[in-house]
């Protein structure tokens, strides 16, 4: 009697982009997360491994669509550099994390990808990461004179200066932050407590003994 043994299924398309992903030098390690791979890096394999994901026929991811950050500030890693690309021939996409601290740069991209520099300037603004070999590293989001990197987990809620127009001087200036909490008299009674009645209800016919109108 011949074997009828079912034949294991074929690997999803996201299986399949995760077995080539986790062969390329420098990738350290994949999943799927939802349906996408996601795949850790090693953050000195980077330049070569980006270009492979874009040049090799299995991948072709030819755009990145944003490189964003992570603060983990318990780890001694605490940023994680997060890299979505889109292989529009392909129609796949892909997730790629490298770590790095607050003094060690991660490899620009912006050669492989030019739009990386609106992102790696985005990412260094926001959360302090340093690319190397980005040659426009300098703050998109925030104001030139702004101090610090807003969405650190340890960045104050209130920031460290503020900004006023100062019209004896004529110009813009920049200031301590100044909390000032002005006395209030917090009255709790609900003024509708006291209303047995609102506006309109004489309007309404009173009902009559048993439900009629």
């Amino acid at each position: 009697m011949a074997d009828e043994t079912p034949a294991s299924p074929a690997p999803s398309a996201a299986e399949a982009l995760a077995a080539i992903v986790a062969a390329l030098p420098g990738m350290t390690a994949t999943a799927i997360h939802y349906g996408e791979v996601v795949a850790q890096a090693g953050r000195d394999a980077l330049p070569a491994l980006m270009a492979a994901l874009r040049d090799r026929e299995d991948c072709a991811f030819e755009q990145v669509m944003d490189i964003c950050g992570v603060d983990w500030p318990q780890r001694a890693e605490r940023f994680d550099v997060v890299y979505n690309l889109l292989s529009v021939s392909l129609n796949q996409r892909l997730r790629v994390i490298v770590t790095t601290d607050e003094s060690t740069s991660v490899p620009s991209v912006h050669r492989i990808w030019p739009a990386a520099t609106w992102w790696e300037r985005e990412a260094w603004d926001l959360y302090g990461i340093v690319f190397s070999d980005q040659p426009d590293l300098r703050r998109i989001l925030t104001d030139y004179g702004f101090e610090g990197h807003p969405l650190r987990k340890d960045f104050p809620l209130t920031g460290y200066v503020e900004v006023r127009y100062d019209p004896e001087r004529g110009q813009v200036v920049y200031e301590p932050v100044k909390l000032v909490q002005d006395f209030r008299n917090f009255d709790f009674l609900s003024p509708w407590e006291a209303m047995t009645t609102l506006p309109g209800d004489e309007k309404v016919a009173p009902r009559k003994p048993g439900g009629g109108a």
